[in-house]
């Protein structure tokens, strides 16, 4: 793929050159259910290996429409009472699962040295808005009670996601900004999240065609998650951020949702919140779960969960 315009990494490129190459077909082609075989199917050879853990459970707590499937990790066998990381995976609303994200999982607890439970929430288009921030939202407050089945005293929550999830990671903070459950949110962490309207943005303009995430999927995206344009939990920066709790944002230089990341970071430090933005150049959308396939997305993902630490360790002292 040729690229003179903008900085590419070169294992960057090698990768989309092999996917341009392999060929094949979107999600938009393709549909829901192969769709979710592709993406597993792509971390299944580009992911890199899953950190060891001493607990690693599924699990399931009480949802607005039955039960929702919960993973949890922990990289130590039992601890102190500490905070809990809720991770929201990305996929568009769409695709992605528990399995596509359990990887990243491991690494989050590892380098964070935190509890982390992984949200199964229900998907679009079988289950269009509000299904996935309903169960988000639910999946958290259950966590802030120290519920028994995770045998850990839980003093708050820390929310982060990628992509879709990046989206559910700032409207879940709202919603518990909004009205507080039993433990605060005591850091948001998005992943190059849709926070925005992307349509205009030179970004989306730049990359929707030969970044991995095309415009054309996430057009489909949109189509089968039939949220409604200005409801602000499908997208947040129309919400009341005034109360939004220290932040760490990050965006892929080479990622159609970059702009909306920009504008959303933007957005908070304008009104006081604490803010650590990093924009990764020459990486595309996805890098947190392709660390095998491009190695340089590993420094990204250790810079990002470095600075959520900084965060909490500032709180601890």
């Amino acid at each position: 793929m040729a690229d003179t315009e903008h900085f590419v990494r070169e294992d960057v490129r090698g990768f989309l050159d092999m996917l341009e190459q392999i060929g094949g077909k979107g999600v938009e082609e393709v549909g829901a259910v192969m769709g979710r075989e592709q993406m597993r199917a792509m971390g299944a050879i580009a992911e890199a290996p899953a950190r060891e853990m001493a607990v690693q459970k599924d699990l399931t707590c009480p949802g607005p429409a039955g039960d929702i499937p919960l993973r949890f990790y922990d990289v130590k066998e039992s601890r102190e009472p500490s905070p809990v990381v809720m991770f929201f995976h990305g996929g568009g609303f769409v695709i992605g699962d528990l399995e596509v994200y359990n990887n990243l999982c491991t690494e989050i607890s590892h380098v964070l040295d935190l509890p982390v439970v992984s949200v199964d929430y229900r998907l679009a288009p079988e289950h269009p808005f509000p299904a996935a921030p309903d169960d988000c939202e639910a999946a958290s407050r259950w966590v802030a009670t120290s519920p028994a089945e995770l045998g850990r005293d839980v003093t708050g929550l820390v929310l982060t996601g990628d992509s879709a999830g990046g989206n559910l990671t700032i409207v879940t903070t709202n919603q518990l900004s909004a009205k507080p459950a039993d433990v605060p949110v005591v850091v948001q962490a998005p992943i190059y999240p849709v926070a925005s309207d992307v349509s205009n943005h030179e970004s989306f303009a730049s990359f929707s065609d030969g970044f991995l995430l095309t415009g054309a999927a996430m057009a489909w995206f949109t189509q089968q998650y039939a949220a409604d344009d200005t409801d602000p939990r499908n997208v947040p920066i129309l919400g009341d951020c005034s109360n939004t709790p220290p932040t760490v944002l990050c965006t892929a230089g080479l990622d159609p949702l970059r702009d909306s990341g920009r504008e959303y970071a933007a957005h908070l430090i304008q009104q006081g919140t604490e803010v650590s933005y990093f924009e990764f150049p020459g990486i595309i959308h996805g890098f947190t779960t392709l660390r095998k396939a491009m190695p340089s997305g590993q420094a990204d993902v250790e810079a990002f969960l470095g600075a959520i630490k900084v965060k909490l360790d500032r709180m601890a002292a």
